[in-house]
């Protein structure tokens, strides 16, 4: 993507070329994945060639030509989408997103029908930012925005094979204004994603790779957060990249301190709902024991142990999931959200790479979770090894 982007502004391609290449390909696939509810072909073109003439000006667009996809929620008025164009991006058109008409929300609905998973299209991609992962996934577009307010950009990245950062909840937080999420961005890997976060989330960088990254970092591995049901499988390929993750020297695993959260649930549900109505529908029942009513402190006592756990160490690794992706029914009983809406509570910064596979060819992603307003140092820890 970067090299994209420079052989744009050194003009030894044009936007333009690179705006049709994009629709072409989404024209060629988009009939069979749905990614897209909206593709703007003639807008596209516009952008393009306004991109063109500012480089030929000498106006300097750190990510001049790049193809993007925007999520419908949002679209190109959000803060990530905004700061791509001006940073020189080029719109391919709207992503899809749940209809709302479901209390699951790991789906992406067009006019269609719903979007399928570019690895096995008898699957969801994930949700809510379905279109935008299944788009990234199918070489559509390198870079994709997201929101993230109980897993709903880290879900669908894990289920589709790319990568996606929920970042620390302050620095882009969601519009709902009830503190659980932040937007991002989806890319193919770490480089891609750096680049990405260079325009994106200036603030939050310097943003790193492996060549300039820190020396390892500790970090703890929990599979299932003290209250999650994960399928063996999962937990097995998601700890194995762990484990490469330490034979590349990235990271040493420690065996304490033991991460051990309650269920966020109610915490979550209420916080959601303090907002101004309508409130969304409820997920599943979790088969998790009680966890702290609404105003005893839940999110406070969640927080003040990931404080406390990552006082010892410098990163919490989990599985981003518990399952792989579910049919075109739905999960059933199945929390989709049971290991990363925990950090949309705590707010802390949560990256998922991909991790390997299912025996039955499913992606499998990796959550690597820091302290807060360190997000930059995440991409480091993965470059070159998992993404």
């Amino acid at each position: 993507m970067a090299h994209l982007a420079e052989q744009v502004r050194r003009r030894e391609t044009r936007a333009v070329s690179v705006a049709r290449a994009a629709l072409e390909r989404v024209t060629n696939g988009d009939d069979h994945l749905r990614a897209f509810q909206e593709v703007w072909p003639q807008h596209s073109m516009e952008v393009a060639r306004e991109v063109d003439a500012a480089v030929k000006a000498g106006t300097h667009l750190p990510m001049a030509g790049v193809p993007i996809a925007v999520k419908a929620w949002g679209r190109t008025e959000s803060t990530v989408a905004r700061r791509l164009l001006a940073a020189g991006c080029v719109p391919m058109g709207v992503t899809s997103v749940p209809s709302g008409r479901t209390s699951w929300q790991t789906w992406g609905t067009t006019a269609r029908g719903p979007t399928r998973n570019p690895w096995d299209g008898t699957r969801s991609p994930g949700g809510s930012s379905a279109g935008s992962a299944a788009a990234v996934a199918a070489g559509m577009v390198p870079l994709a925005t997201g929101g993230d307010s109980a897993g709903s950009l880290r879900i669908p990245a894990a289920w589709c094979g790319v990568v996606g950062l929920k970042p620390t909840n302050t620095w882009l937080p969601t519009s709902r204004g009830d503190g659980l999420g932040a937007q991002g961005v989806l890319t193919r890997d770490a480089g891609d994603l750096v680049t990405a976060l260079d325009v994106v989330l200036p603030e939050a960088g310097p943003w790193l790779l492996a060549d300039t990254a820190p020396a390892p970092r500790t970090a703890v591995w929990s599979g299932t957060l003290g209250y999650a049901s994960v399928e063996h499988e999962i937990a097995a390929v998601a700890y194995q990249a762990a484990r490469r993750l330490e034979g590349a020297g990235r990271l040493h695993l420690c065996t304490e301190p033991v991460v051990r959260l309650d269920d966020p649930s109610e915490v979550w549900h209420a916080k959601r709902e303090a907002v101004s109505p309508p409130s969304p529908p409820r997920s599943p029942s979790s088969g998790a024991s009680p966890v702290r009513a609404a105003g005893t402190g839940g999110d406070d006592a969640a927080a003040a142990h990931m404080e406390a756990v990552l006082s010892e160490v410098d990163l919490v690794l989990t599985p981003t999931t518990p399952t792989p992706p579910h049919g075109h029914d739905g999960p059933g009983e199945r929390m989709s959200v049971s290991l990363t809406w925990s950090f949309n509570v705590t707010g802390h910064p949560a990256l998922t790479v991909p991790a390997g596979f299912t025996t039955d060819g499913l992606p499998v992603g990796l959550q690597l979770v820091t302290r807060h307003s360190q997000d930059s140092v995440l991409p480091a820890m993965v470059s070159g090894v998992l993404a």
